[in-house]
């Protein structure tokens, strides 16, 4: 089923600002087996699922999947882009929607902060976490990050200099969003010049970018409240997987933050085969396969 073809809504979950979702119901004959919610990074949309909301909808789980705020069809507001506040929009998101069932959240990149943030923040709303391909600000992986890979994480300091980075970008996004795909992507086949120009498009909005680097630029924050939360009620307990691609860096480092913060013996990593950083998009099939297995077993508890 092709992206455009789902319905797109909105929701206001604080005053002038409004979340854009798709919101596809189970495919499946047999009762509704729960609800799955995804979560995008950077420079990407909800674009980024288009080819795993149907899989999910056919096995029988209602799929959301929003922009978060700043980017695609959302609002773009001045403020409001720690990883908690991103997180508390798919709360009132989901209350707005009537689901007040726990959700089973899968977040990549920037995406994976914000459902680590929710599950943290909100653990009665989520009934297991799926998230990967980033460094989760106040873990010791995040420090090298910028540190021993300073280079191949320059985003991350350059996106903190907002004016001149703005100033640099702006008329010239299809050069910069293009990188990330040239640079991360394994299977690069799977993502065509019209994907890379859809989020282009998406990223010339007015207050797009700028809303971009204000995502990096609170990780400082985000790291102060998530070691608070360590230190506060300690690591997360609910089932936790992390997918990384095969040929993507983040795989060698995720099994050391994940034991940073997800207690031992509730979480698993997933290294998926020809694919690098974008594994939604280079490889569906088995990110789906992963996935509804993770769910499945999270849903029957330990044996």
């Amino acid at each position: 089923m092709d992206y455009d073809t789902w319905r797109h809504r909105v929701v206001e979950v604080e005053p002038s600002v409004r979340i854009a979702y798709i919101d596809c119901p189970s495919k499946n004959k047999k009762p509704q087996r729960g609800v799955i919610l995804l979560i995008h990074g950077f420079p990407q949309t909800s674009y980024q699922f288009r080819h795993v909301i149907d899989p999910f909808s056919r096995a029988g789980y209602r799929v959301i999947a929003p922009d978060y705020r700043g980017a695609g069809g959302s609002s773009k507001p001045a403020t409001g882009f720690t990883k908690s506040t991103m997180a508390r929009d798919f709360v009132r998101l989901l209350n707005a929607l009537e689901i007040h069932e726990p959700v089973h959240l899968i977040g990549h990149d920037i995406g994976g902060m914000i459902a680590f943030a929710m599950a943290s923040k909100h653990p009665s709303r989520v009934a297991s976490i799926n998230w990967g391909e980033c460094p989760l600000p106040g873990t010791e992986v995040f420090t090298e990050e910028l540190t021993t890979h300073a280079v191949q994480q320059f985003h991350f300091v350059f996106h903190n200099v907002p004016d001149l980075a703005l100033a640099l970008v702006t008329g010239r996004e299809h050069i910069y969003v293009s990188h990330f795909f040239q640079k991360l992507a394994y299977n690069r086949a799977a993502i065509k010049p019209e994907d890379i120009d859809h989020y282009v498009q998406a990223y010339e909005q007015p207050g797009a970018m700028r809303c971009a680097f204000e995502v990096y630029r609170a990780f400082e924050q985000d790291a102060k409240e998530c070691l608070e939360w360590i230190s506060s009620y300690g690591k997360l307990s609910l089932p936790a997987l992390s997918l990384s691609g095969i040929e993507s860096r983040h795989l060698e480092h995720a099994g050391g933050m994940f034991a940073e913060v997800h207690q031992k013996g509730t979480y698993e990593i997933v290294a998926i085969p020809d694919s690098g950083h974008y594994i939604a998009e280079e490889n569906p099939l088995c990110f789906v396969k992963e996935s509804l297995s993770f769910i499945e077993q999270a849903t029957l508890g330990p044996k």
